[in-house]
């Protein structure tokens, strides 16, 4: 897969924006950047969407922005001079499709039906767009025509937003959702980019799901681990589970037969979407610690981050 494909299904979400007014493009891509989305899709629906893709990029360079609703290679080269990263069409138009292979270029032309997707497939792509998703039949529709094309990866766009949001990232098909729930256009009329920035961050902790898995309490050896895990059962009448190198006292804390990272223990933290959550932490300068990964069938499980909490050290648990 191209490395910003890849590096748009690790962000997960992708803001699709219709913008009126160019002195828009700099207040947004500041709320994107700041609710911790650095990415943006401006559609060529629009005089102002040239100028926007080149403000936004010359703000934010590192910034992930695309150009949509692209009908001519006209249009394509326009927006690539201005900085766009990645091309996305309504269709599979075979010039603007054709163009950008050739180019290399990423492109994401939307499909709806097999027959699009196969003509698609003819041009090597294996990331297409789907659209209009729901009025296509929703997810159940994807999960249907996608069985065929094991190797496909889809970006639902059209009628998505928070209610359903999770319901298709959780498909293993879908490499990321489009959306513009976040940017509803009286926001940016009215300068409310606040707002946007808050419904944005509210749509990143949907897809996150943080939610406290455990605490982890450090004891010295077995003998110690069985004190604690006993006083604590004991106290909160919880069940004991014994295994090879701690003693979980209910699902809500873990006592370890060693000393391990933390000062006092560690806080697991459980995620929809570990890699995705590993990426946005690394984009806001939180290391993380490899050699304490653990896989299952070649898929991340646990790792821990290179940070201290009160003494507490943190690690991350896929749901």
């Amino acid at each position: 897969m191209n490395k910003i494909l890849e590096q748009i299904g690790l962000l997960g979400i992708i803001p699709v924006i219709v913008i009126e007014d160019e002195n828009h493009a700099e207040p947004l891509a500041h709320a994107f950047v700041e609710s911790g989305l650095p990415c943006a899709e401006i559609t060529f629906r629009t005089d102002a969407a040239r100028n926007s893709i080149f403000r936004m990029n010359t703000l934010y360079p590192s910034m992930l922005i695309g150009a949509g609703t692209v009908l001519s290679v006209d249009q394509v080269k326009i927006a690539v001079d201005a900085g766009a990263k990645y091309i996305v069409s309504p269709g599979v138009n075979r010039n603007v499709v054709e163009y950008c292979v050739k180019n290399n270029i990423p492109v994401t032309p939307g499909v709806a039906t097999p027959t699009e997707v196969e003509m698609a497939l003819e041009f090597g792509l294996d990331v297409l767009k789907f659209f209009p998703a729901e009025a296509n039949g929703g997810l159940n529709y994807l999960k249907a025509i996608s069985a065929p094309y094991p190797r496909v990866k889809f970006i639902p766009t059209g009628g998505i937003d928070q209610t359903n949001l999770l319901s298709y990232l959780k498909f293993p098909k879908v490499l990321a959702c489009g959306g513009s729930w976040m940017v509803k256009q009286e926001f940016m009329a009215n300068g409310a980019f606040n707002e946007i920035k808050g419904l944005t961050a509210q749509a990143m902790g949907q897809m996150f799901g943080f939610s406290l898995r455990h605490i982890g309490i450090n004891t010295a050896d077995k003998n110690s681990a069985n004190q604690v895990a006993n006083q604590l059962s004991h106290l909160l009448q919880f069940q004991l589970r014994d295994t090879e190198g701690s003693v979980f006292v209910g699902e809500q804390f873990e006592i370890l037969k060693r000393i391990y990272l933390g000062k006092n223990g560690h806080i697991a933290i459980a995620t929809n979407f570990i890699d995705r959550a590993l990426n946005y932490f690394e984009r806001n300068g939180v290391k993380i610690l490899p050699e304490t990964k653990n896989e299952l069938n070649g898929k991340l499980q646990t790792i821990y981050l290179d940070i201290d909490i009160g003494g507490f050290a943190v690690h991350l648990v896929q749901i």
